[in-house]
């Protein structure tokens, strides 16, 4: 039996699904572009997980280390700049 607390979550969920896909927010909406960076990344990530290499590292994996390492201004960096202020690069 669900709680009142999770139909409610489920209701707003279901909510968003409708409003997303009025809006057609789906990957096959995106621009070429973005569905072309989002393919590399994903390839990138899978080959790093194969290989067992260890660069190069997505943004969110070097912002969770930047976060462990108290980087200041970590948020409103990229990729590369989290790269630099780690020393990847």
């Amino acid at each position: 039996m669900a709680t009142a607390k999770q139909r409610s979550a489920a209701k707003k969920n279901i909510r968003k699904a409708i409003k997303a896909a009025k809006q057609r927010r789906t990957i096959a909406h995106m621009p070429n572009k973005t569905r072309r960076a989002l393919g590399k990344q994903g390839a990138a990530v899978a080959r790093r997980k194969r290989t067992g290499g260890s660069t190069p590292k997505t943004r969110a994996e070097l912002y969770r280390e930047a976060q462990r390492r108290n980087v200041p201004g970590r948020s409103r960096m990229g990729r590369d700049e989290l790269a630099r202020a780690l020393g990847h690069e």
